[in-house]
């Protein structure tokens, strides 16, 4: 189907509320500051409007690739033929009323100093925790200064100064396409189901629509020492150099049986400072190649192609990638 039938088709339903583009630059949708351009970029308003563009394009069997807050990736340096679906309007949050937890998972105990925030999964990072600080919330302080999504660090188990996403998650709910028919759900959060920087939406074909927080609410007296917590675990960031150039923060996961970060084994190597086109690696930190200012999708590439190769040639240990490499 072109690109102008899949317009026109989206067009055809009255309740759909949006944005569709034509070629628009990728470049500035992420964090790295890399690629192309999107034949088709749509930003639905809502989630209905998101439901109608998802089930023409499962119709259809168009392929597409659902976008958040791009900090855990690299567009292609070509056009990319993928319709781009963006979550960047469903950025609400509020406070939850745990009398609404849907009946099927059971009796739920919510302390008195307990509290629930859900957020849709377009909400900033710091959106939410913003939010937090501002209503005396404890629980998200570590993720203060984390770019990028709840959808985003839902779908990656975000972990940060120790603390995982999954750690704070009660519950989320979803789109499942996986059979080509759009269905709604919700599940509560099973620890098993998660790991290091693994969670079940991982090689799935499930939209995370909503996530619900557990959380302590705290008094107003404390509100200066969250909000103190906060600029530490940010100012960690600044000091680590997380902000200097456009990246994607960490490139490799870490494997924590090797003993060592792989920041340092990057290091030890002797590849800090190593540089192919215009994307290097970080002089200040190991695991994180950055945007020197024309770094192209395949110099990124080929520098973690590389790193890999030596490591492995080195010390015999496979270094994982985190970042998400998005092609046609």
């Amino acid at each position: 189907m072109k690109t102008q039938e899949i317009i026109a088709k989206i067009k055809s339903y009255d309740h759909f509320k949006g944005k569709i583009l034509l070629n628009e630059n990728l470049s500035n949708k992420t964090t790295f500051k890399i690629g192309g351009q999107a034949e088709l970029f749509i930003k639905p308003l809502n989630y209905n409007s998101f439901q109608i563009v998802l089930d023409i394009l499962l119709e259809d069997n168009i392929p597409f690739f659902i976008l958040g807050g791009g900090s855990n990736l690299v567009f292609t340096d070509q056009i990319l033929h993928k319709v781009v679906i963006s979550t960047q309007d469903f950025s609400d949050l509020d406070y939850f009323a745990p009398e609404d937890l849907p009946s099927e998972f059971g009796k739920i105990e919510i302390s008195k100093d307990e509290c629930l925030v859900s957020c849709f999964s377009g909400t900033p990072m710091s959106k939410l925790v913003n939010f937090c600080t501002s209503n005396c919330i404890s629980g998200m302080e570590e993720f203060a200064g984390l770019p990028g999504s709840i959808g985003g660090a839902l779908y990656m188990n975000a972990r940060c100064f120790n603390k995982e996403i999954s750690d704070v998650l009660l519950c989320s709910s979803y789109m499942d396409y996986s059979s080509g028919k759009v269905l709604l759900k919700k599940c509560r959060t099973i620890k098993e189901e998660w790991a290091y920087k693994k969670s079940p939406y991982q090689d799935s074909k499930k939209f995370i629509t909503t996530a619900t927080f557990l959380l302590t609410q705290k008094k107003q007296e404390e509100h200066a020492q969250i909000e103190s917590n906060c600029k530490n675990f940010i100012a960690e960031r600044v000091s680590k150099g997380h902000f200097k150039y456009p990246s994607a923060g960490s490139v490799f996961k870490n494997n924590h049986s090797f003993g060592k970060p792989s920041g340092a084994i990057i290091d030890q190597a002797g590849l800090k400072g190593y540089q192919i086109g215009g994307a290097k690696i970080a002089d200040f930190h190991g695991n994180i190649i950055i945007n020197t200012g024309n770094a192209s999708a395949q110099d990124v590439k080929k520098l973690v192609t590389y790193t890999q190769k030596i490591i492995k040639e080195k010390y015999n240990f496979n270094l994982e990638p985190e970042i998400i490499f998005v092609d046609n």
